[in-house]
């Protein structure tokens, strides 16, 4: 036969309770940096989309470039602030997380392709994801490698060393 059970009608061998709020403790200002910063992000990105209007069934350019841009300006970003500098700790949840994650947009990309097929423009739909993708992924890469190259060649080089 079981145990029997509390008065209150609960398990005495249940988990404490948790704190869901716990791990927010504390970040009210990284909160404020990243709200700031994807406010400036998404007013970037829509203002991009103003500039660049994507008529209907064609390739979403506006899309296209800010994934493309915003990903290779995070990995510039994300080096810069880990391996270059000693960065303010808000600077890449400013940066990253906020200016280039509102910047960047994987809804919208979701959205075009969805519209695209609806148009019937299946071609053009698994082009833009497709090409999305790698460009993004490439563009990330040259992000980090371009931030790595010009941090190389901006260190001062040490008498004697190898720098």
């Amino acid at each position: 036969m079981g145990r029997p059970s509390s008065p209150s009608g609960q398990d005495q061998g249940s988990a404490p309770p948790v704190d869901a709020l716990a791990p927010l403790r504390g970040q009210g200002p990284a909160v404020v940096a990243v709200a700031l910063g994807g406010a400036v992000g998404a007013i970037a990105r829509w203002a991009v989309g103003l500039a660049l209007p994507t008529p209907a069934g064609t390739f979403p350019l506006a899309t296209f470039l800010v994934n493309v841009l915003g990903c290779f300006l995070i990995g510039v970003v994300v080096v810069a602030v880990t391996e270059l500098t000693t960065a303010h700790p808000l600077v890449r949840p400013f940066l990253a997380t906020g200016i280039l994650g509102g910047f960047t947009t994987f809804s919208t990309y979701s959205v075009d392709a969805q519209h695209l097929v609806a148009a019937g423009r299946i071609g053009t739909a698994f082009t833009y994801l497709g090409a999305t993708l790698a460009a993004a992924v490439v563009a990330a890469w040259l992000g980090l490698a371009a931030a790595r190259f010009l941090g190389r060649r901006m260190r001062p080089s040490t008498p004697g060393g190898t720098g």
